[in-house]
């Protein structure tokens, strides 16, 4: 289930719609890349963000937010010290020393792998799983996989902003998923 933020007009709902910015053909032709870097370099829209998904863990009995590389490390470590929170990195492939799990995946115009260091947290640990977009899916469909591999649960996934009509919130099914803004 995808719900938006229960504040639509909420002051980071406004901010992303205000400076967000959008490249047509980027990476490739027949993408419309939605860029936050603006949002995030703002203060108080970040400030704004970061409250709003730290709303995530008021309601759920969550042990650490995970974030992936590499804009989700950014909002996970924020949200993370918000809520008083560990971090756990989703990292790319290659990343990451000793032993670790991997997850493989298609993304909308490639592939890619993710890692992580399994056993660092106890068996059932609660997770709160940040990114900053969902279009597809693929990327955070991984990053839960990874994560319950591991021995965590996820608990719920937020991320920043949802492309609708690419199938994002049916690859996450069943699991929870709150966005800020959908576009």
């Amino acid at each position: 289930m995808t719900t938006p933020s229960a504040e639509g007009a909420s002051a980071a709902a406004r901010y992303i719609s205000e400076l967000m910015d959008s490249y047509p053909d980027y990476p490739k032709p027949g993408i419309l890349f939605r860029d936050l870097t603006r949002v995030l370099s703002d203060g108080p829209a970040f400030a704004a963000v970061v409250d709003e998904l730290a709303r995530s863990v008021a309601d759920r009995d969550i042990d650490v937010i995970a974030g992936v590389e590499a804009r989700g490390f950014l909002l996970a470590a924020a949200v993370a010290y918000a809520t008083g929170r560990g971090v756990l990195a989703v990292r790319k492939a290659g990343k990451l020393p000793g032993e670790v799990i991997s997850e493989s995946y298609d993304l909308e115009y490639g592939s890619a792998t993710l890692q992580l260091h399994a056993h660092r947290l106890a068996p059932g640990t609660s997770v709160l799983l940040v990114d900053d977009l969902l279009a597809t899916g693929g990327t955070l469909a991984a990053a839960a996989r990874l994560i319950e591999r591991a021995g965590y649960a996820v608990e719920e996934i937020a991320v920043v902003l949802r492309l609708e009509g690419l199938g994002g919130p049916e690859a996450l099914a069943p699991r929870d998923v709150r966005c800020i803004v959908s576009v």
